[in-house]
């Protein structure tokens, strides 16, 4: 289990936002903090792929990957 602590303002926002998706507060706080990771880790692969094509900007099509594969 893991406790947060809230503001009295912070709660009745997050009270708010879960009562207008329809979720629970704690549903609402577990997709929020998964979404924040997925983000993070979505712009860390970004972040990795834009350097190496930096590195190599080469492109190809999808029938030159399709030949790539086989």
């Amino acid at each position: 289990n893991i406790s947060i602590t809230l503001s009295e303002q912070e709660e009745k926002i997050v009270k708010k936002h879960a009562k207008n998706n329809n979720c629970s507060v704690s549903d609402f706080i577990r997709n929020a903090i998964l979404e924040k990771i997925e983000n993070e880790y979505d712009l860390k692969c970004y972040k990795k792929a834009m350097h190496e094509y930096k590195k190599n900007p080469k492109t190809y099509t999808i029938e030159e990957i399709k030949k790539l594969e086989m």
